[in-house]
């Protein structure tokens, strides 16, 4: 009874701390924090980490924080401080999603929903990883959506830490290159230019990642190896529903979800986020582009058949029915 109550407290502060910081959220911008922050003397960089932290526990926007964080403590500095306060922030909300409904959410959960969560608990710390240097989702969310999880808190705070780390740095520098053309500083345009280089680099890590996590490209005799030997790989083709019945066929077992509806369909495949998908289309460059989609959705284990049913069809292998998503 006294958990229940102490849960029930938390629920209501955490809700009400959300309400105000809407109400407010206004009254929420950069002047007004940095006089908070000046006012306060040598003590002003832990108000700021503890006041970045409490605004991502209740729904402020970071960019503002970290934007601020530039300017107020310069490029190094700024960068320790505003991810600190971003981690500390990070880690509350998951600790408080895991507090209050974190068996709850284990209870309940069944089907494909059950699947995902328990793909993301298999990857952990990767997974964490991804979606930092990913943005899937947005930030203060995810906080919340992970304490959902059975992934470890030390794993979930370095992961965090770490990998927050490249958007932290370039975010953290523009708002000290911001506060360095106010003041008509020497050498900005060499500044600005580091600025938009740094954001680049931050903007191309989505793809980055995506590439990363694709698998080598399966040839059609490793792929029909593979299948006879009984392991567990799913076999995707992208191709429209009438390739897929048409001339060409399909692999027996095949799964057949075109490249069109693929992402508004990703929820059928919940269950092969850490096992193998091999896609196949005609040839292999539909397939490339779903095996991208796939990987920046957290697919660890994704690979395209070279020259998919083309070479399948000129090997002579079996054709069968398979099933359309």
């Amino acid at each position: 009874m006294q958990a229940r109550l102490l849960r029930f407290g938390l629920l209501a502060a955490l809700l009400a701390g959300i309400a105000l910081a809407v109400i407010y959220r206004e009254q929420f911008d950069a002047a007004a924090l940095e006089a908070w922050v000046r006012e306060a003397g040598p003590a002003g960089p832990v108000l700021f980490m503890l006041i970045y932290a409490m605004a991502t526990v209740f729904f402020l926007p970071g960019s503002v924080l970290t934007l601020a964080g530039g300017a107020l403590f310069g490029p190094v500095w700024g960068t320790l401080i505003n991810l600190t306060g971003a981690t500390l922030g990070a880690a509350l909300a998951f600790l408080v999603a895991r507090y209050l409904a974190a068996d709850w959410v284990q209870r309940k959960t069944g089907g494909r929903l059950r699947q995902l969560k328990e793909g993301v608990e298999q990857e952990g710390w990767r997974f964490v990883a991804f979606v930092r240097l990913v943005p899937l989702f947005p930030f203060n969310l995810l906080n919340y959506a992970l304490g959902l999880t059975r992934i470890r808190f030390t794993e979930y705070v370095i992961a965090s830490w770490l990998f927050m780390l490249p958007g932290a740095i370039a975010y953290t520098y523009v708002g000290y290159v911001g506060r360095e053309a106010l003041a008509g500083e020497e050498g900005l345009i060499r500044k600005i230019l580091l600025a938009l280089a740094l954001l680049a680099v931050v903007g191309f890590l989505p793809r980055l990642v995506a590439i990363l996590r694709r698998g080598p490209m399966l040839t059609v005799p490793e792929l029909r190896r593979r299948l006879e030997a009984g392991e567990d790989v799913l076999v995707l083709d992208v191709r429209s529903a009438e390739d897929f019945g048409g001339e060409q066929g399909h692999i027996p077992g095949a799964v057949n979800i075109p490249l069109e509806v693929l992402p508004a369909q990703l929820d059928e495949l919940a269950d092969r986020l850490e096992k193998p998908v091999a896609i196949v289309c005609r040839t292999d460059r539909r397939s490339a582009r779903a095996a991208q989609i796939l990987a920046r959705q957290g697919f660890r284990d994704v690979h395209v058949v070279r020259q998919g049913m083309t070479d399948w069809n000129a090997q002579g292998y079996p054709l069968a029915g398979g099933r359309t998503g």
